[in-house]
């Protein structure tokens, strides 16, 4: 419990078994529940996740989004929900920043900005940069929200979440939580927080091919969004 809120913990993993570990072992103590997603790994993430004091779900459909639903789906009813990456380049031990606005009652959702914070060598990539930096232009020009990252360290009141209905499966999932967040009103804040190199290849960043998967996603969502405000206008 933080504040008198149960706290749950989401972490998507595919073939994480040399991070999970360190993930796990810097969350802290006041979290309630903890289920990293096994999104078809190949490796030991589940062991690895299970031995570290997680609960380990399976999902075969590959993609974040469809883990961080399934990951939800498995949760026991908590009042706020933490997502963040299992690959070690999130700073857990900084979760406080994220949950405290929300217990607090000063917030709705908290993204923790990459951008603002202390970023270690090698921890964005050039595309990463770039495909943020247009994202997030995007989204200060068409809603007017005050975004600087897409991060996936990003804490949420369950039933804020609840009323976003957030339904893609795939790299649009972090894009789409803000856009929603936007559009109904909810109370958004971006917290500094650190980031570092992740252990381990990037499946998205590591590779041209999944670069460009994810940029074409997010942006898809992006003009799905505006065109959907626009005509409501």
């Amino acid at each position: 419990m933080r504040h008198g809120k149960k706290i749950g913990v989401v972490i998507p993993a595919l073939n994480e078994e040399q991070a999970i570990g360190r993930v796990l072992g810097d969350i802290p103590s006041w979290v309630d529940e903890i289920i990293v997603v096994d999104n078809g790994s190949h490796d030991g993430t589940a062991r690895a996740a299970e031995m570290a004091g997680a609960r380990v779900v399976s999902e075969s459909e590959r993609g974040y989004g469809a883990a961080c639903q399934t990951g939800i789906k498995a949760l026991e009813e908590p009042d706020i929900i933490v997502f963040l990456d299992g690959d070690y380049s999130d700073r857990a031990d900084e979760m406080a920043s994220l949950t405290d606005p929300i217990a607090t009652g000063t917030a709705d959702f908290v993204v923790g900005s990459r951008i603002r914070g202390r970023r270690g060598p090698g921890a964005l990539t050039p595309q990463q940069r770039f495909g943020n930096w247009l994202a997030c232009r995007l989204i200060r020009c068409i809603w007017g929200t005050p975004c600087s990252d897409l991060g996936p360290f990003r804490a949420i009141s369950a039933d804020a979440l609840r009323s976003l209905d957030v339904r893609d499966r795939a790299y649009g999932w972090t894009v789409e939580m803000q856009l929603k967040a936007a559009e109904s009103g909810l109370r958004y804040l971006e917290v500094p927080v650190s980031y570092r190199a992740r252990i381990g290849a990037s499946k998205i960043s590591g590779t041209l091919r999944g670069s460009v998967l994810a940029g074409i996603t997010i942006l898809t969502v992006i003009a799905r969004s505006a065109l959907r405000t626009q005509r409501s206008a």
